[in-house]
């Protein structure tokens, strides 16, 4: 047999343990971590695998160990640049792992979430990283109790599952801070909606900054959206023909902000120079727009990796500790000083 014939046949456990002299089960126990052998054994093995290029086969030893090697991933908008950001995060996490991922999507809605979950659950994944979402967190730590979860938008402290979320009413409240430190008084605010706990939040944070700037709360300036763009664009429609008078726009997220934009462009009215707009999560398309948008830093990919090392502490029995980068303010181009 040639050399380019060999070239295309696997190396095997059999192959390390013949030329390293072992075991095969020696081989096997040090790849398990298991093994007690001498240090010249143990040296021999690692040795043969770097020169062979052995590659074991993880979903097998995963089997050993009652592991499918897959976690499951719900989300709630997979076409959402959101989720998309934070997925990269949670793929980064997973390098090296062993362990693949199934995605599925929530859209939104607990109870279609939870069915997602019963999915996942009954294709034996190891553990599940659930992104923001509305099922409740007594169904999250009911499902804990069969595989280990991690879920953001969410405070848990659980043998099983750990929640973490980012503090959306801060990052509000440095976006409003910001446009009335430039001379802004009649601040609308496209919120998110009413039903979602981070809207709320940045509902409270948009009303503290007001509050500490001794500026009255207008409900007439707060327009309700769904985060996505089109209600960005009929919200400031609903604005513009209520008359209201504002100078700036805070939007409640960056989708929402490009509708607000649009809507500000069909009706000739420049941003800055007209009215500033200030966003809310810094998507990678926010440094894209014209101009580009100044908006509040949400880390998504830092998220999604620190919640993939949750994940995988509680899979295998390890102490869990998660700390998230703050949100800050992105100053670019859509904000100005009031004259």
């Amino acid at each position: 047999m040639n050399k380019e014939e060999n070239a295309t046949i696997p190396v095997t456990l059999l192959d390390v343990a013949k030329e390293a002299g072992v075991s095969p089960s020696t081989v096997s126990r040090i790849l398990n971590g298991t093994a007690k052998v001498s240090a010249d054994k143990r040296t021999a093995v690692e040795t043969a695998i770097a020169q062979m290029h052995y590659e074991p086969n993880q979903l097998a030893q995963g089997l050993k160990k009652g592991r499918s090697m897959t976690i499951g991933i719900v989300v709630q908008d997979i076409s959402s640049p959101f989720f998309d950001e934070t997925l990269h995060g949670v793929d980064d996490g997973l390098k090296g792992t062993g362990f693949a991922s199934v995605i599925v999507s929530g859209h939104w809605n607990a109870e279609e979430e939870s069915e997602r979950i019963k999915l996942l659950l009954a294709r034996k994944v190891d553990g599940i990283i659930l992104l923001s979402g509305r099922i409740e967190d007594k169904d999250v730590l009911r499902f804990a109790n069969q595989r280990p979860i991690v879920a953001t938008g969410r405070m848990l402290n659980s043998k099983t599952a750990i929640g973490f979320k980012l503090n959306n009413e801060h990052g509000a409240y440095l976006a409003v801070r910001h446009l009335i430190e430039l001379g802004h008084r009649r601040i609308a605010f496209v919120a998110g909606p009413s039903n979602n706990v981070d809207a709320a939040d940045r509902l409270a944070g948009y009303r503290r900054a007001l509050t500490e700037s001794n500026l009255a709360f207008d409900p007439q300036l707060v327009v309700e959206g769904d985060f996505h763009e089109a209600s960005g664009l009929m919200a400031m429609n609903r604005l513009f023909e209520s008359q209201q008078q504002f100078s700036a726009v805070f939007a409640a997220n960056d989708l929402t902000a490009y509708g607000v934009r649009l809507s500000l462009y069909r009706r000739g009215i420049r941003v800055p120079d007209d009215i500033s707009l200030v966003g809310f999560d810094d998507l990678p398309g926010s440094l894209y727009t014209t101009p580009p948008l100044t908006t509040i830093h949400q880390p998504l990919y830092d998220m999604g990796r620190l919640a993939t090392v949750a994940l995988m502490g509680l899979i295998h029995g390890e102490k869990i500790t998660t700390e998230l980068p703050p949100l800050e303010l992105v100053v670019r181009e859509t904000t100005r000083r009031f004259r």
